[in-house]
């Protein structure tokens, strides 16, 4: 899990149930959680956030990351 340098911003994975979640929360008023869905290696998951959290605009940052390594995720909370 990391916190994001250009503010409140916290996004990280976690484990749960055997599930891969990735957990956002904005540090005011939004949190987000999504399972991560089909077999995909952590690694990858760990890439995409990393990659989402140097971002200004890590909502859209991680979105695209998931996307663009056809990531599937389900909205679990948020």
């Amino acid at each position: 899990m990391r916190s994001v340098d250009q503010g409140f911003d916290f996004i990280g994975k976690r484990l749960r149930h055997g599930d891969v979640e990735i957990v956002y929360d904005d540090g005011v008023a939004r949190r987000m959680v999504w399972r991560v869905t089909g077999r995909v290696p952590e690694a990858e998951v760990d890439e995409a956030i990393a990659h989402a959290a140097r971002e200004l605009r890590v909502l859209p940052a991680l979105y695209a990351e998931l996307r663009k390594r056809r990531i599937g995720i389900e909205v679990i909370a948020g």
